[in-house]
């Protein structure tokens, strides 16, 4: 790249050397003020106003050719506004901002005992309650003391002071040395039997082995219906479940459903994948190896058996006459804690929950009881029992506000859910007598919708040839009424339908573009 310069905008016009100057051509004006031949236009009295030297000073902003200065200049003082006077001056003295020059400025600061806020403290000690802080007094001196200086001590004359008083000194010899060793014998034997003495007399004062302590002869009050009563009677039928494989463990509960060894529990409980080795602990503490029976993913109940009979079998009761508010006791294994026992009430009946599928197995959705009895993980499989000691539901989720803090599942929050027996006491039969279960079928997937008034299933997908296709339902029809169950979202339609027994024929009510119909449905099987 060239370092030379274009010099074209900037070159001298034709004809002209030497160097720049005003052109031959310009008059006085537009040669500039540089130029002597520039006359100076007169200032006009708006400049001199605002650009004028103040209070009467010279005109001329700078001073006359030859004149010297002055080797000190007075400052220019404008006068202060009397507001700002009024505002600004030092503790209502009435003194200006400025001193004048060698003038020594009064003390404006508390005098001695007054605090930075006000007059008064010496008597008023109160201050302000929202001050962050408070500053303290100067210090104050004594009129006869020194600032800074420490008095000095006042020395005593010698011929003042009382001569010290001089004890006598006692002299002993050699002679006197065994007479001391004797003496501190006498004296270690004397306080040592005196020590003996009373170490044994302190602790005759304290013990006493003939004392017996009273015991009363009035049995625990245990009525019928209370929980340790309850927990005495159903405990010996609820048992833990150990489950392991190569790489996984787990444990959970279960409830013996008959004396020959079936015990009822959850399928998540046992449904490890593959074949895993299971191991059952009864309340007397002995174990047994146990082999799953059958299982339903899709109320996730299975049943296992154990090689021993002669079981104390739980009573199954009736999960239909549950009413919300009746007491419950949940028995179970939280957390591994076995045999565990807490008392609640049902917090709630019919709540449809939809629960994750195990191992890649369909999602269980369950008509569940709810209940506020304390449920931990490890309670799944094990009993939910009424005031008359009968199972009324096989206890399986509980509600979650997330992770704990070390990344597993959180514990309690008074909401806990459970199979009602009515249902689990069917499936466990099918399951004992053929090893699966069938369940009643709609052809048809469905999820919850609402349209401000109205809750309902809306029909996702309908099978072809299915159940609900035959009847003439159709995509996009919203189900608000199973027989006689009232459908309010999807899971309650799934759930209706898997309380039903296939080959069943329902009447379903629905709405098409605004418009309610009816079909009656045949159920099938799957």
């Amino acid at each position: 790249m060239s370092d030379e310069v274009d010099a074209s905008p900037f070159a001298r016009p034709g004809g002209l050397q030497g160097p720049f100057g005003p052109r031959p051509d310009q008059s006085a004006e537009q040669r500039g003020a540089d130029d002597p031949a520039v006359s100076r236009r007169p200032v006009s009295p708006a400049d001199r106003d605002a650009y004028g030297a103040p209070n009467g000073e010279p005109e001329s902003f700078a001073p006359a050719p030859g004149d010297r200065l002055s080797p000190r200049h007075e400052p220019l003082r404008q006068p202060v506004p009397a507001d700002l006077a009024e505002t600004f001056a030092g503790n209502g003295s009435g003194q200006a901002f400025d001193a004048a020059p060698g003038d020594r400025l009064t003390a404006t600061e508390p005098g001695p005992g007054s605090p930075w806020w006000k007059t008064d403290a010496a008597t008023d000690p109160w201050r302000d309650p929202q001050s962050p802080f408070w500053i303290a007094g100067p210090p104050v001196y004594a009129e006869d003391e020194v600032i800074g200086m420490a008095e000095p001590p006042v020395e005593e004359e010698e011929s003042e002071k009382p001569p010290a008083k001089r004890g006598k000194r006692a002299k002993f010899g050699l002679a006197a040395l065994p007479l001391l060793l004797v003496a501190a014998l006498v004296a270690g034997a004397i306080g040592g039997g005196v020590g003996y003495w009373l170490s044994q007399r302190a602790d005759a004062v304290l013990t006493d082995p003939n004392l017996k302590l009273a015991k009363t002869d009035t049995p625990a009050n245990r009525p019928p219906g209370s929980v340790a009563d309850i927990a005495e009677r159903v405990s010996p039928a609820v048992v833990s479940i150990d489950v392991r494989t190569a790489d996984a463990a787990g444990s959970g509960s279960g409830v013996i459903i008959d004396k020959t060894g079936y015990i009822l529990t959850n399928n998540h409980v046992v449904a490890f994948g593959g074949t895993p080795s299971i191991r059952v602990v009864f309340a007397d503490k002995s174990s047994a190896p146990a082999k799953v029976v059958g299982t339903d993913p899709r109320n996730d109940l299975a049943v296992i058996k154990v090689a021993k009979t002669s079981l104390t079998v739980a009573t199954l009761g009736d999960s239909d006459t549950l009413a919300v508010g009746d007491p419950v006791v949940a028995i179970g294994d939280p957390l591994g804690l076995r045999g565990t026992v807490t008392a609640g009430i049902v917090s709630a009946l019919k709540r449809p929950l939809r629960l994750p599928g195990e191992n890649g197995e369909p999602d269980a959705v369950i008509d569940a009881v709810q209940t506020d009895a304390s449920i931990n993980p490890g309670n799944s499989g094990g009993a939910l029992v009424d005031a008359a000691g009968a199972v009324v539901g096989i206890n399986t989720a509980i509600a979650s506000l997330g992770q704990s803090a070390s990344g597993g599942q959180s514990g309690n929050i008074g909401v806990g859910f459970a199979i009602p027996i009515n249902t689990a006491r069917g499936i466990a039969e099918e399951l004992i007598h053929t090893g699966k279960v069938q369940h009643a079928d709609l052809g048809a997937s469905s999820r919850s919708v609402t349209d401000g008034s109205r809750d309902g299933a809306y029909l996702v997908q309908i099978q072809p040839g299915g159940p609900a296709d035959k009847a003439g339902l159709k995509e996009g029809d919203v189900v608000t009424l199973f027989g006689q169950s009232l459908i309010d979202s999807g899971d309650a339609l799934t759930v209706a339908v898997s309380e039903s027994k296939p080959g069943t024929t329902v009447t379903i009510h629905y709405v098409r573009g605004g418009a309610s119909a009816q079909a009656k449905v045949i159920l099938g099987s799957s």
